[in-house]
């Protein structure tokens, strides 16, 4: 009998609970802080943005909260997702390494984004909240929050980061079918974004800046939240459904990952595979190698200084410590939008200052290499963020070719790039860029930090 190429679990295992990894670390993260009295912030302070149910589990150190059952269920839409072995990727590379990934792309908007979006929708529809406000860099939060708005009976509405608002026109198309309002920004439609347009009105824009128009829009309307999409503790938590069918999906082919790779812009689509098998790790049950892999253009964790710092440009939300390249900083035009943020999750940047994980960075013409080559064995044309990981993949597989290491390696592959071809036809055109980012630029933003 042949050997198993995917795993297919059975609507029955999507997870009942997700895992808050929180509770197994040694050390407790640091709290955000108000930036003005530079106290731990309280849930009064973030009742403006979030529900009670998101703050407190913003807070929580509880291990494994419940799923609620209405959230399961739009889940049964695309979960439980494949995990799939790359074996005509393995053979390309000439490789003895064993490569798996966890495919998110068959969710409703074509990512792992709709993890997070079903629940933030649902817990806003609870409180009784009419709208929510968001950003979105290339598009998979924005179309994934719209879609899951529009399960519960709830308006969306999107500020788009103005160079992927231009580049991929059809993933606002796919906002506006699931019922969205989208802005491209900056916008001229909030005090924040008009400002920014008056001194530079060419700005290419940045998640920080549409952080800061989808929270000065939300402060303002008490029938109004705003949706976050990565970073925040509750966004990681529910991405972690990724990770717990992993394991069980692993298990099923018989092997235990030496190697875990994943993506890294704001963090969730890499902690919600890699957070269960770290609580496997710390329990020692396995001890496999977690590895984070972010653009050249945008390094946060490998060049970024560990420091509280504001989560968007224009100064609104409480200061997060966490790896930053200033809040100021405004990433070059690459086409992984998803990773264009100034900073990383707290709680990634916590755990990375703990040594629990590694981190590298990649230019994003290697990386649509790694996806070109992935494309044309596996079938599956990837979202450019997840070729960050895979570029990673075919480097640690090539290394394993060379010493003879039969190496298990597991990633998420987090999205498709059905609405990225023009990215890969300006790689294919020999138009793409890479951006090396100077020493300088990231020097002048961090100047900017709050007490620098």
């Amino acid at each position: 009998m042949a050997e198993a190429t995917r795993i297919l679990l059975d609507e029955s295992r999507i997870p009942r609970n997700w895992y808050n990894i929180v509770a197994d670390l040694p050390v407790p993260p640091p709290p955000p802080l108000h930036p003005v009295t530079s106290e731990p912030v309280g849930p009064d302070d973030l009742a403006p943005l979030f529900p009670a149910e998101l703050i407190e589990q913003e807070v929580s150190a509880e291990r494994f909260p419940a799923i609620p059952e209405s959230v399961r269920d739009v889940y049964r839409l695309w979960r439980p997702t494949p995990l799939v072995r790359a074996r005509r990727l393995e053979r390309s590379l000439g490789t003895p390494a064993r490569i798996y990934y966890k495919y998110e792309g068959g969710s409703p908007s074509g990512s792992h984004k709709p993890n997070t979006a079903v629940p933030q929708a649902y817990y806003n529809a609870r409180q009784g909240i009419r709208r929510l406000t968001t950003e979105t860099g290339a598009g998979q939060w924005g179309s994934a929050l719209a879609f899951a708005c529009a399960q519960y009976g709830l308006e969306c509405e999107v500020w788009m980061v103005r160079a992927s608002y231009d580049q991929k026109p059809h993933r606002r198309s796919l906002m506006r079918v699931y019922g969205a309002t989208v802005h491209a920004s900056p916008s001229p439609v909030t005090s924040s974004g008009a400002g920014i347009l008056a001194e530079y009105p060419e700005s290419p824009g940045s998640l920080g800046i549409a952080i800061s128009e989808a929270v000065e829009v939300a402060g303002s309307d008490p029938e109004t939240r705003y949706a976050l999409g990565s970073v925040l503790n509750h966004v990681l938590l529910h991405q972690t459904v990724i990770g717990e069918e992993a394991i069980e999906q692993m298990a099923a082919f018989g092997e235990a990952p030496d190697l875990i790779v994943g993506c890294a812009g704001g963090g969730s689509n890499f902690a919600g595979l890699t957070f269960p098998f770290l609580r496997e790790k710390l329990a020692g049950r396995m001890d496999p190698v977690i590895r984070a892999v972010e653009p050249e253009a945008c390094p946060s964790l490998t060049r970024g200084t560990y420091a509280y710092d504001f989560g968007d440009a224009a100064g609104f939300t409480p200061l997060l410590k966490m790896h930053t390249l200033g809040h100021g900083f405004i990433p070059d035009p690459i086409h992984a939008g998803g990773l264009r943020y100034h900073g990383m999750s707290p709680l990634l940047s916590h755990m990375y200052e703990l040594g629990m994980f590694e981190a590298v960075a990649r230019a994003q013409t290697e990386c649509f290499e790694a996806g070109l080559r992935f494309a044309r064995t596996e079938g599956i044309v990837p979202a450019p963020e997840p070729t960050h990981a895979l570029a990673e993949v075919v480097a640690e597989a090539l290394r394993c070719r060379e010493t003879g290491e039969e190496k298990v390696i597991l990633t998420a592959l987090c999205g498709h790039g059905h609405f990225d071809l023009n990215a890969y036809d300006r790689y294919l055109s020999g138009e793409m860029e890479d951006f090396p980012l100077p020493q300088e630029r990231i020097d002048t933003a961090l100047a900017g930090l709050p007490g620098a």
